[in-house]
């Protein structure tokens, strides 16, 4: 490597790791916490007995889990001004994650709560508990056990997943790339440096994941 593609990587690193910290990270936290609600809501309403509700959260499962994401991006940054529905690119990105989130969420939580043994909800009956309390004292709490792992994964693939938005103009890390790779003329090294922070992220992320899962065996076993 020549001295002027090292000087890119350097000249590269502090936009890129701004962008990750200032632009993706809260993408990625906003849009989690904000499909998880989604997914959980989802959830409920699939294993409750309303009719309508059921189908029309079936409905939402199927078309988000059926077509791609980026398509999905694109429809509601590009395809929603057509019909007067304008979104700044945060919004519009926020969106798209929440309901992908939401979707594949819900149906990692409704088997959570499905694999809790029915006597589980006998014993909460059997001593004068509601439904809506069975669920918020004994049936959720160790559903959400079950949800850490799958639930994790989900986010570190967010954080990857976020570098769709760059397709909407939201300049999060891979945009941000995008923008250093058409001045240097050098994608391959940019991008590269970009994967490499992708990387890191999700290496964190991961080793977090282990750790977490580890204490929650831990507590689960006492």
């Amino acid at each position: 490597m020549d001295d002027r593609k090292i000087q890119i990587v350097i000249d590269s690193l502090l936009p890129l790791l701004k962008a990750g910290v200032a632009f993706t990270v809260p993408l990625t936290l906003v849009s989690f916490a904000l499909g998880l609600l989604l997914a959980v809501a989802t959830a409920l309403v699939r294993l409750s007995s309303w009719k309508i509700p059921v189908l029309i959260a079936r409905f939402y499962v199927w078309i988000i889990r059926g077509t791609p994401l980026l398509v999905q991006l694109f429809i509601i940054f590009y395809g929603l001004p057509s019909v007067g529905i304008t979104l700044e690119p945060f919004t519009a990105a926020v969106i798209g994650f929440t309901l992908s989130v939401g979707a594949y969420g819900s149906e990692i939580v409704r088997a959570a709560i499905l694999s809790i043994h029915k006597g589980q909800w006998e014993a909460a009956y059997s001593v004068g508990m509601t439904r809506i309390q069975a669920l918020r004292r004994i049936i959720l709490p160790q559903a959400a056990r079950v949800s850490v792992p799958p639930l994790a994964n989900s986010f570190i693939s967010l954080v990857k997943d976020t570098s769709l938005a760059a397709t909407i103009t939201y300049v999060e890390m891979f945009r941000t790339a995008q923008q250093i790779a058409a001045v240097t003329y050098e994608p391959l090294l940019v991008y590269s440096e970009a994967a490499v922070f992708y990387l890191v992220f999700c290496t964190v992320l991961t080793v977090l994941q282990d750790y977490l899962e580890k204490r929650l065996s831990r507590y689960s076993a006492g």
